[in-house]
Order: structure tokens, then C-alpha cells, then sequence
């Protein structure tokens, strides 16, 4: 056991704490990663604030980060101590049906036991696999990416998350072709890399959606062609007066309920709403059974863009060295682990792209 600073909450809703706590040596198939940086995404608020509820033990939480290998486990292969990764959410065990084919996103046995414990011996969750809200994390192998040692970490550890969710959602989950187009509700973090996606993969219009009329103009930084405000009468209407005929394909990046329930209204004929964000537990959704079958519309789920590691993070990371993929640009603030709080409160303010902890 080593002891690292880390940020951990020990009540729903209540601020994180920043002390000290026990971290497990890497064994078998896990990797220690001191880490450089980790993001802060909408996931960790909402898993913070009870919204897939209450947390039960104390919890660090954390998935989106980068940094360097420290250490590693005897049956590890293909990392060692120096590299520089990026480490995620997506634990998989290479093995099942799902791994097997290809859909490593929806592995059958993602759960490990948590490295962390308080200073006491107490049990902490290590929330998503990752516990990234900290100086160092033990995880397993399949949840980490070479990124190259020039890349700067602030902006890799968006990879981790936010960026194969939105780009991924695009390319991987809905296989967007070129002349298609796009509606994205929601002009966040995973909402801009949609549209990053969506930009990339040809898309003949891409049409951003938002409450916030400052995000729209964000929006046409990544390569959004119009804007749409979310609280105007029937949006979908003006949506599809811009592209003349509803969109091939509408990406829903927020968790706000009334988004999804709308989604289809914004669909061409035949379209397809890719369902990214994540509501609550609980919060439903109504549709028109009929005037789905009758518009031959589907709605789909994009779990984590169907990332596979290997294949997309090389890929990603050369479009950030080419200057095609926006990543800097998407860092809305810098922030020290004393400042989580703080930077919490300013993600939740609805106004930061994406606010990144150093470390």
C-alpha cells in the first residue's frame, strides 16, 4: 500500500474532501498511472449528486485522466514503466461474446475490486473503474491508451471520455457517411466533439441545438454549420427548414429528459436518434410507437462512442497532431486538486467546455 492525495466524497451532494488515503500495488493485469491530468465530466457530477443513486461508501471519483506509468502487474503486456496513456472508463475482459466481436464497451464482467482505502483500512469505491479524481490510480490494462510523449496530458485526458463519447458516437455508433446530416442537442463537451465527429466524417449540415444562445455560436468553432435555440417553439421545425428534410441522424449529448423525448421530432425519414447522454435513473421518455414504424425511424443507444482503445485512440491522437481534432480549445479552465470544488461548481454553472484538474 502507498498513501496519495485524492479528492473523495463521502455523502451525496455534499463537497468533495481532499486528504489522504491508501492505494493497492498493481497486480496481475493492473497498471499503476501517476496521473498529469484529469478532466471533470458531467458523469461525476451526476454520479456525485445521487442521480444513478446514493453512493453508499466513500467514493473518488474520476474517469477522464492521463499520465505516466509508475508501475506494473506480472501479467501485464505491451506497457511498462515511462509510457504515457490515457486511462478510461472501458474495463473489459477481452474474453466474453462482446469483447470477442469487437464491442469491448459492452463487456459482460467490467467490474474489478477498488485498490483505495481510507487511511484506516476502510473500503473507498473506485468509481467507473478509474477513482481519477487523485494523484496516482491502479487500474486495469484494457482501460488504457498509448497517446504520444509530445501530446500534452491536459488535452489527452479528454480522449479518455468526452471526445471518443461525442466523435465516436458519430463515426463508430451511428457510421455517419459523407452528405449526411446532423442535428447535436446539446453544445457541451461531449455535444462539440459530436460535432467535431460529425465535421470530420463529411456531414453535409450539422445543426447544434441548445438553450444557451452563446453556446450556438461555440458550436460553429467545431464545425457546426447552424444554430438552433432549444427553447424557440418546435425547434425541430427550424432544424429542418436548414436542411430541407429533418436530419439522417440526431445525437442526443445531455441528460435533460425532454431532449430525448423530442429527439425523433428533428429525424428525416428513416433517420436514426443516437441516445449519448444519460438522464437519471428513472426519468422515462414517451414516443409514438407508430410514427416511429410509419417514419421507419430507430433509436439507439452510444454507449462510450463504441470506442475500441487500440483502434481509435491512434487515430484521435494524429488528428490532434495534425490540427484536425480541437482539443486545446476545449479546455475551458486549469485547476489544482485543492480547487475541485470549485472547479465542480463552475462545470455545473453550464458556461465551461471542459475544466481539467493538474496534477
Amino acid at each position: 500500500m502507498q498513501t496519495i492525495r485524492a479528492a473523495v466524497c463521502y455523502e451525496t451532494k455534499n463537497p468533495l474532501v481532499i486528504e489522504q488515503i491508501q492505494l493497492a500495488a498493481p497486480e496481475g493485469r493492473a497498471v499503476e498511472i501517476t496521473l498529469k491530468a484529469c478532466a471533470i465530466c458531467h458523469s461525476d457530477i451526476a454520479y456525485a449528486e445521487g442521480a444513478w443513486g446514493d453512493i453508499g461508501d466513500p467514493v473518488v471519483f474520476g474517469h477522464e485522466a492521463a499520465g505516466v506509468i509508475s508501475r506494473v502487474g506480472d501479467a501485464v503486456s505491451g506497457y511498462g514503466g515511462g509510457d504515457h496513456v490515457i486511462v478510461t472508463v472501458m474495463r473489459s475482459c477481452g474474453t466474453c461474446a462482446h469483447c470477442g466481436t469487437g464491442a469491448p464497451t459492452s463487456c459482460d464482467n467490467p467490474s474489478a475490486l477498488s485498490p483505495l482505502s481510507t487511511s484506516d483500512g476502510a473500503p473507498i469505491v473506485q468509481a467507473m473503474n478509474s477513482g481519477a479524481f487523485a494523484e496516482k490510480v491502479v487500474v486495469d490494462q484494457s482501460q488504457i491508451a498509448k497517446i504520444p510523449e509530445t501530446m500534452p496530458f491536459d488535452a489527452a485526458s479528454l480522449l479518455a471520455c468526452g471526445v471518443i463519447t461525442g466523435v465516436g458516437a458519430v463515426g463508430n455508433s451511428a457510421a455517419l457517411r459523407a452528405g449526411q446530416d446532423v442535428v447535436v442537442i446539446g453544445a457541451g463537451g461531449v455535444g462539440l466533439n459530436a460535432i467535431q465527429g460529425a465535421r470530420l466524417a463529411g456531414a453535409r449540415r450539422i445543426v447544434a441545438v441548445d438553450v444557451v444562445p452563446e453556446k450556438l455560436e461555440d458550436a460553429k468553432t467545431f464545425g457546426a454549420t447552424d444554430g438552433v435555440l432549444a427553447t424557440d417553439p418546435a425547434p425541430w421545425d427550424r432544424a429542418s427548414a436548414l436542411t430541407g428534410r429533418g436530419a439522417d441522424a440526431v445525437f442526443v449529448t445531455v441528460g435533460a429528459i425532454q431532449a430525448h423525448a423530442t429527439a425523433v421530432n428533428y429525424l428525416a425519414p428513416g433517420g436514426k436518434a443516437m441516445i449519448v447522454g444519460m438522464p437519471p435513473d428513472g426519468a422515462m421518455a414517451d414516443f409514438e410507437p407508430v410514427a416511429i414504424a410509419g417514419a421507419g425511424h430507430g433509436i439507439i443507444g452510444a454507449k462510450m462512442g463504441d470506442t475500441v482503445l487500440a483502434r481509435d485512440i491512434p487515430w484521435l491522437s494524429d488528428l490532434y497532431t495534425q490540427g484536425r481534432l480541437q482539443l486545446d480549445e476545449l479546455i475551458s479552465g486549469r485547476w489544482s486538486l485543492d480547487q475541485i470544488n470549485d472547479a465542480i461548481a463552475d462545470t455545473k454553472s453550464g458556461t465551461a467546455r471542459r475544466n481539467v484538474i493538474i496534477f
